[in-house]
């Protein structure tokens, strides 16, 4: 028997509009791929939809469209045109995601001089399956067909609590074991057009997160440079982002940008926190509606099944648990396995006040902002050596708790894997900058507790050069990792470009950070690996193990201009940039490490997110690098990276005001 196998995603095309989403073939067929189907909140509705025209599938000319939520595709009925070779008889298929379902509609159009009468069938598979087991390859065949129901001329079916009902427009609808028939005869007149199409509503009735039909609370900057790559790949980052906004079914008054399509459409401590932090000069509303409903969720007692514990920022929520991929794990449905969402939480406040969240909002998260203090403090650094370190004491969560979770991303340079509990570097660096910055807020709104938290930071920075710098013969460097026995992990990784810009390197070591991050080891040329080519382990398609993620990239840029290293992170910029147009400026979630001198375009990742939130966020993050922009009270101070050129950016927005950037 074959093994189950996890659904391709990179030579398929996604709607959407959160909650919903639906993947198909680029030529508009579905139902041929695995991860084909109409999902709406971790469930897939329907599994095919096949079209035939006269008895024969349209013949695919184009696919297109900027909106995240609609695509048109056009196709040839050649059996119904006549026989020059002009085609006068074509197909449009405009195809929706919306907030409670899907829309097809069928368009004929015809310049020949008498009508054109065509029959049109429609067959559709309907599904009840979830999604984790569609991502562990588990869902073909079905294991279970939903009971369809006659609800006068629509059809209703039950999935895990979703309701839906399909109803056609222009078509008659009938059942055939198991399956929707839609038919009709579609009259086209002279020279004209007819529409049919059918749609999909939903009601889920378990659901935990849903989607939203406002505008989003930013409006897209323009930005004009010599090189427009930017500009595009901002303008199509922040068309996915409006898609993927979502609210808690408890508290719909406030956003935040859901992880990804397929597989994580729902909240992310860490990732929704990224993204939000990355989006700030855009304005801070979804950083505040991020930062509330996080808050809201925060940990208040000590439960190693879920890993909460007081104080700790969650990392997933879902409507029901969640079985791991290849393990015999299971995640419950809120889950708290994260080491790094915290400190992040913490840095999203503070950066938001930076940049002109009101006050008293501010002021109404300090309680949770003490207890995140004091999370890091008392439960963070679980044994008291000054650094923050993670294990799964449940022993059905995630191995590894970082923002590299899979359970090969800490390993040594021969390719063994770390033991834990096990401290990652970066997460020093958010913890002290956290400590820091935290203090610093305290301090500015009259709080008590700054010195304190100073003093910590303190302590936790020489712990962290006492212990993990290891020393090289191309340049001494910081460790990925400690280990169980708080020996130093040696592989050289994207993670020691987090540390940039924290504070917690002196100028010295931050020069010995950006000579690793140039060296064509670490960058591919279409950005920076996860793991160096020097290492063991290393492989281009790994997970955290050689392959490339945009926003681990953008991190490193941003670093590198708060550091003021504006000729390393140029190359990482274009590197992103030219890997934006290669994948058509929807940055998938990663893609291959191969480097750009063997490789004439980015090669994905098969199963990658796409749209992705920070992927998507990056866009904004590598503006703000370029720009060198920070808040400086009522306005904006610029570093420009000067490679790049003049830009002029309109809609930067600083304390609730609309300003523009121009620099040379």
């Amino acid at each position: 028997m074959t093994a189950p196998l996890q659904p391709l995603l990179n030579d398929a095309l996604a709607v959407l509009r959160a909650p919903t989403q639906v993947w198909f073939a680029t030529d508009g067929r579905l139902g041929d791929a695995p991860i084909h189907g109409v999902y709406v909140g971790d469930v897939r509705l329907v599994r095919a939809v096949r079209i035939s025209v006269d008895g024969r599938r349209p013949e695919h000319l184009a696919t297109g469209g900027e909106r995240a939520d609609r695509v048109r595709i056009d196709a040839l009925v050649r059996t119904l045109d006549d026989p020059t070779p002009d085609p006068g008889v074509r197909l449009v298929l405009d195809r929706e995601a919306t907030s409670n379902g899907s829309t097809d509609r069928i368009t004929l159009r015809s310049r020949l001089p008498e009508p054109v009468v065509a029959r049109v069938e429609i067959e559709i598979h309907p599904d009840a399956a979830p999604m984790d087991r569609v991502k562990l390859g588990l869902s073909d065949p079905p294991a279970a067909a939903p009971e369809l129901e006659r609800a006068g001329s629509a059809v209703e079916w039950t999935a895990e609590q979703v309701r839906a009902r399909l109803r056609a427009d222009g078509l008659d609808v009938r059942l055939d074991a198991g399956l929707v028939r839609l038919s009709g005869t579609i009259d086209v007149p002279a020279m004209g057009e007819a529409t049919v199409g059918w749609a999909i509503e939903t009601v889920d009735a378990g659901a935990v997160v849903e989607g939203v039909d406002t505008p989003p609370s930013w409006s897209p900057p323009a930005v004009a440079s010599a090189d427009d790559r930017l500009g595009r790949w901002i303008e199509r980052g922040l068309a996915d982002l409006d898609a993927l906004r979502m609210t808690t079914t408890s508290d719909p008054g406030d956003e935040f940008i859901a992880a990804g399509a397929p597989w994580f459409f729902t909240l992310f401590g860490r990732d929704s926190i990224w993204t939000a932090r990355m989006l700030l000069p855009l304005g801070t509303e979804l950083a505040g509606g991020t930062l509330r409903v996080l808050a809201r969720l925060q940990g208040v007692t000590t439960d190693d099944a879920t890993a909460e514990e007081p104080g700790k920022i969650m990392h997933e929520l879902r409507r029901g648990s969640l079985a791991l991929d290849g393990a015999d794990g299971e995640l419950p449905p809120l889950y708290y396995g994260t080491v790094d969402a915290t400190p992040l939480w913490i840095l999203l406040l503070h950066d938001a006040w930076r940049w002109g969240m009101p006050e008293e909002e501010v002021r109404a998260l300090l309680p949770n902002l003490r207890a995140a203090l004091g999370w890091m403090r008392d439960h963070g650094d679980a044994d008291g050596d000054g650094l923050l370190e993670y294990v799964d004491r449940s022993g059905r969560g995630l191995a590894n708790q970082g923002w590299k979770d899979s359970g090969d991303s800490v390993q040594w340079r021969d390719g063994t894997l770390a033991e834990g509990p096990i401290a990652l570097a970066e997460v020093q660096g958010y913890a002290f900058e956290a400590a820091r910055r935290g203090a610093d807020l305290l301090e500015a709104l009259g709080e008590s507790g700054a010195d304190e938290w100073r003093a910590w930071a303190d302590r936790l920075r020489g712990r962290f050069h006492a212990a993990f710098w290891i020393e090289d013969p191309a340049g001494a460097y910081p460790a990925i990792a400690l280990d169980v026995d708080k020996r130093p992990v040696d592989t050289v990784t994207s993670n020691m470009a987090h540390l940039l810009g924290t504070g917690l390197l002196d100028s010295g070591q931050v020069d010995l950070v950006v000579r690793r991050l140039v060296d064509p080891s670490l960058d591919s040329g279409y950005g920076l690996r996860t793991m160096s080519t020097d290492s063991a382990g290393y492989w281009p398609m790994s997970y955290h193990g050689g392959s490339v993620w945009a926003h681990d990239t953008a991190i490193a840029v941003l670093g590198l201009a708060r550091e003021g290293r504006g000729d390393a992170a140029a190359s990482l910029v274009d590197g992103l940039l030219r890997a934006a147009a290669g994948f058509g400026y929807r940055m998938p979630e990663l893609h291959s490490g191969d480097p750009a001198t063997e490789v004439a375009v980015p090669v994905p990742y098969p199963a990658a997110c796409r749209p992705q939130a920070w992927s998507a966020a990056a866009s904004v993050a590598v503006l703000t690098a370029v720009l060198g922009l920070e808040p400086d009270g009522d306005g904006v101070s610029v570093r420009p990276i000067s490679s790049f050129g003049r830009v002029r950016v309109d809609g930067v927005r600083i304390g609730g005001r609309s300003i523009t950037v121009e620099v040379d």
